[in-house]
């Protein structure tokens, strides 16, 4: 089974699309940290659908609920389980070709792993609707990795091609105001017409978004196989739609020479510091106190309204399929919150690890 992230900080997913509710369990978080549903809920409405051309037109409500592990407003250090309500289901979309497989979703392979048993409703647990848990569990996790100093940041740099120029924080920490959570406010506006024009055109768009992590301590990780970036990756792999994951230069650093890859360090203010940060903040698996840069590839909504060639699992024969119902043009804003919580997760674990967060807060 599959369905948890973590070791020390460990985060279970449950709940399906058109289930009755999208949940996880924590284990592991720490007693004593202060926790309301409001907290959480600041984080989970970044998640919700805007009013743009990218949106889709189901309006879930998505308010948490805190079912256990709170008591007096702080952690008891028992499971925390967080919820929330699926209200706006609509099944009927899915009813009149469940039997058709859906290019670009799970369909097929989840068919066949399970036997025709799963909830092809909305795509189920394969849906970016799952999503909303990970951004409530990332809430929590955000909370203490507070206590290090540790700031995580997410944003839009490219959706449809269009890219973002390179923006200083204060403008990245600007993008939750942008309704494509883009810190770049030009690019933002191309990038609009861009999603406008495809789904006019029954079609969608993907995009890359770039994660940051500010304030790492040093030492995080743990080789050879639980890697911090490794485990990263394995975060960001889980987010629906995500197709590749790179940190630092990535990709760029293989057309690089050894001369222009490497970070020099020098001193800055008595610490340890690199003048450049190709690495994206890791070393052999381990934080090396640099900001931690990733960037994360998200593919276009398989949901779109043109006609596409497919087959009929009933009948084993070839057909087309029209996919109609509620879908975003492109889900790259809404997946900013979602690669943000993961990245907080994920740090969170490793530093509970490392016991650089003590099990009881005082």
């Amino acid at each position: 089974m599959g369905n948890s992230l973590g070791k020390v900080f460990t985060v279970t997913s449950f709940g399906e699309s058109h289930g009755r509710c999208i949940g996880v369990i924590i284990d592991g978080c720490p007693a004593g940290l202060p926790l309301t549903e409001t907290n959480i809920q600041t984080e989970l409405d970044k998640r919700r659908p805007g009013k743009g051309p990218a949106s889709t037109r189901r309006t879930e409500e998505d308010k948490v609920e805190i079912l256990s592990g709170v008591f007096n407003k702080r952690t008891t250090g028992a499971p925390l389980c967080l919820i929330v309500w699926n209200t706006d289901t609509d099944s009927s979309a899915y009813e009149r070709i469940k039997n058709l497989l859906r290019p670009g979703h799970a369909d097929y392979t989840a068919a066949m792993k399970y036997g025709g048993f799963n909830d092809y409703r909305g795509g189920g647990q394969f849906s970016g609707r799952i999503t909303a848990g990970f951004v409530m569990a990332g809430a929590v996790a955000k909370k203490l990795l507070g206590i290090l100093g540790v700031e995580i940041l997410a944003y839009t740099v490219e959706i449809g091609g269009i890219k973002t120029k390179v923006m200083d924080l204060t403008g990245i920490r600007k993008s939750d105001d942008n309704p494509l959570k883009c810190a770049d406010p030009v690019a933002s506006i191309k990038m609009l017409k861009a999603i406008e024009q495809a789904r006019s055109e029954g079609d969608s768009l993907g995009g890359i978004i770039e994660g940051m992590a500010l304030n790492v301590p040093v030492g995080l990780g743990e080789p050879v196989f639980d890697t911090l970036e490794g485990d990263l990756a394995k975060a960001f792999f889980a987010i629906p739609a995500v197709k590749g994951v790179e940190f630092g230069a990535g990709f760029s650093a293989a057309r690089m020479k050894g001369s222009q890859n490497n970070d020099r360090f020098v001193i800055k203010k008595g610490k340890i510091q690199t003048i450049s940060n190709n690495a994206g903040g890791i070393l052999g698996g381990i934080s090396d106190g640099m900001p931690i840069v990733v960037r994360v590839a998200v593919k276009p909504t398989p949901s779109i309204s043109q006609t596409q060639d497919t087959i009929n699992l009933a009948t084993m024969k070839n057909t087309e399929l029209d996919v109609r119902g509620r879908h975003d043009a492109c889900i790259v804003p809404r997946a900013v919150p979602v690669v943000a919580g993961m990245m907080a997760i994920v740090l969170c674990d490793f530093a509970l690890r490392a016991q650089l967060i003590p099990e009881v807060l005082k």
